[in-house]
């Protein structure tokens, strides 16, 4: 498997051979230090960030290779020039490609025509990076027995959602998103192929509307920003007030497990989607989530570069 462009395309086997090495690659950040030696990777990004962009640079530069950020503005795409030209182009003069952009089918388009490993670091409909970074920390706080274990992600039905319920099915795990019906519900068509992949693999795959039915007894409860950027401003109001009661707060934790965790891919909006009591409180993890950016996209550059991603 050439490059990752959605979350579906992990095998299981793939996804316990990147956090084994995003595990050591935690440790020893050097450790492969000459993995990218005299090669570089764009980064082209035309949505704002922080973590992704801080990661993704930082991983280039542990394996000795030269991160080439690119701005939207900065190609001729705005001019005109085609996809396919562009991923030609950056075929020849870098060893990979990571992007964070609006459109999947962009991101497909690079892959189709790009010869050198292409990474969907975040689309309007996937992210999964952000979803390895996830299951590394979840594993770091309960091991890789998750049997009878429950992971609810709480809130707007959206990219995240969609990662989250497909990459659970992946491990084999108890997955929830638990959202309002209807604009803000993940897509119809995501829920089935997540439910699809969990037959194979023992999973459970849930799409609940009641908040506090799908905290009960959680291990994980997760969430994410309800205004994601694109978001049209004049459906604010009418969103805000169908996510309030989905809310992380205390009252929510209290039903979750005793040993559960808050997860929180962010930036956050303390007093929207958490409560400030809960992100900032024992039992968050979302520091850890965020330092393992940088280590699972590390682990993807190291296979990606070496064709030993296997894909489904």
């Amino acid at each position: 498997m050439k490059d990752l462009l959605r979350t579906q395309d992990l095998s299981r086997d793939d996804i316990e051979m990147l956090l084994a090495t995003a595990t050591e690659f935690a440790s020893n950040p050097l450790r492969s230090r000459d993995a990218l030696a005299h090669k570089s990777v764009a980064i082209y990004m035309t949505k704002p960030s922080t973590r992704t962009r801080l990661a993704s640079e930082t991983a280039v530069a542990h394996l000795g290779g030269t991160p080439i950020f690119l701005r939207g503005d900065d190609l001729q795409l705005g001019r005109g020039e085609t996809i396919a030209d562009t991923a030609r182009i950056i075929s020849g003069y870098c060893d990979a490609m990571i992007v964070r952009t609006f459109a999947q089918s962009d991101v497909d388009e690079l892959g189709a025509h790009a010869s050198i490993p292409v990474i969907n670091a975040l689309t309007d409909v996937d992210h999964p990076t952000q979803l390895l970074a996830d299951w590394l920390t979840i594993r770091e706080n309960f091991g890789s027995d998750i049997t009878g274990r429950k992971f609810v992600y709480l809130g707007d039905g959206n990219n995240m959602s969609h990662a989250w319920l497909i990459m659970g099915a992946i491990m084999g795990a108890h997955v929830v998103a638990a959202t309002p019906e209807g604009s803000w519900s993940p897509d119809s068509k995501v829920i089935a192929q997540a439910q699809s992949i969990a037959a194979k693999t023992g999973g459970t795959v849930e799409v609940v509307h009641d908040p506090e039915v799908a905290s009960r007894g959680a291990s994980v409860l997760y969430t994410d920003v309800w205004m994601s950027m694109g978001d049209p401003e004049a459906e604010r109001a009418a969103k805000m007030a169908a996510l309030s009661p989905y809310a992380i707060n205390g009252h929510l934790m209290g039903l979750a497990a005793k040993d559960s965790i808050f997860m929180h891919c962010l930036p956050a909006h303390r007093g929207e989607e958490v409560a400030a009591d809960v992100i900032d409180g024992p039992r968050s993890v979302i520091w850890r989530q965020a330092f393992h950016r940088r280590t699972t996209i590390q682990a993807i550059l190291y296979h990606a570069s070496r064709g030993e991603l296997k894909g489904n």
